[in-house]
């Protein structure tokens, strides 16, 4: 006979209730990217295009891909899904600031900012912890998102430069934890 107890769960929220799901969402932390090109514009001029996203993380090694959601609403993945390279930039945990600029309307997104791209269109902000040239591999629906799935081709990488990092509603930094040994 077991010697184990169980204890009952507090009540739990239905998944329909959003403002319950968002709060369980917010309790788990996520990287902050930058996905970005050079696009050609309707006056077949140069432009950059690009947002961030929160719902980003690493998912195979062989071959090398990482995935995002973006929301079936957005006006800015159309731009970018069709572009030969896409660049994905993890933000630095001191650029917040730059993330919600990438956040914001599209008109003001690359105000201020000196980017820097690849020969086949991929755009980097500067600074940031990595940087990953891609290529898209997949998308799947997924709700009032889409999975996106994006092959990685080359990178750069510092891994002495910190994350930002998303968590209940607001970006914070890594705390390395100290052995209590």
């Amino acid at each position: 006979m077991s010697t184990e107890s169980v204890v009952p769960v507090a009540a739990l929220a239905p998944a329909t209730d959003s403002d319950a799901l968002k709060r369980a969402f917010s309790c788990f932390p996520s990287g902050v990217v930058a996905v970005c090109c050079r696009a050609t514009a309707a006056d077949n001029s140069s432009e950059m295009v690009g947002m961030a996203a929160s719902a980003f993380t690493t998912v195979s090694l062989d071959p090398p891909l990482v995935s995002l959601c973006v929301q079936n609403t957005s006006t800015t993945w159309p731009r970018l899904r069709n572009a030969p390279a896409i660049g994905v930039s993890v933000f630095a945990s001191d650029q917040g600031e730059l993330c919600r600029q990438l956040a914001g309307p599209a008109a003001d997104r690359f105000a201020g900012i000196t980017a820097t791209d690849t020969a086949d269109g991929a755009l980097f902000v500067p600074d940031a912890a990595a940087s990953l040239s891609c290529s898209l591999f997949h998308e799947i629906p997924a709700g009032d998102h889409t999975l996106v799935l994006l092959r990685i081709e080359a990178l750069r990488c510092d891994p002495g430069v910190e994350p930002l990092v998303f968590h209940a509603s607001t970006f914070r930094s890594l705390e390395a934890r100290r052995d209590r040994s």
